[in-house]
């Protein structure tokens, strides 16, 4: 008997978490914002936390250089105001507006997917119940 696996989506969320995660939250700015996902533990030399989708954008995750213990990960909040003018030089500083990669899962607002690799494998695990905290 033969089976066939791998046909359809790739991106199956795990029902185990690949750490041991904290409560996460994020931080809106005028110009970003940041996703912060507490660990607890992790086994390094086997699990490496990837990227996270959050918002309707992917974006890389890293270990937060000013908060031990915690990987974030930075969005464009897109509330950028612009210069519009028919004189060029007045619009130097406008930058091109970032077209978000489409995301492969229905995320609702308080809902993040991490991207790891585990055991050479990418995985996928969802977060919830995401709090917006102010910048302090």
């Amino acid at each position: 008997m033969i089976i066939f696996s791998g046909c359809g989506s790739n991106q199956k969320l795990q029902e185990k978490s690949p750490a041991q995660l904290g409560t996460a939250y994020y931080t809106e700015d005028r110009k970003t914002v940041k996703l912060y996902i507490p660990v607890k533990a992790i086994q390094e030399n086997r699990v490496s936390l990837d990227s996270a989708y959050f918002k309707g954008q992917k974006a890389e995750l890293k270990k937060d250089p000013e908060i031990d213990g915690v990987y974030s990960a930075k969005f464009d909040s897109g509330n950028r105001s612009f210069v519009l003018s028919s004189d060029p030089r007045e619009e130097y500083g406008n930058r091109m507006p970032v077209i978000p990669e489409e995301i492969p899962f229905e995320l609702n607002e308080d809902e993040a997917v991490i991207v790891f690799t585990e055991n050479n494998k990418v995985k996928f695990y969802k977060i919830r119940g995401i709090k917006k905290q102010t910048p302090q």
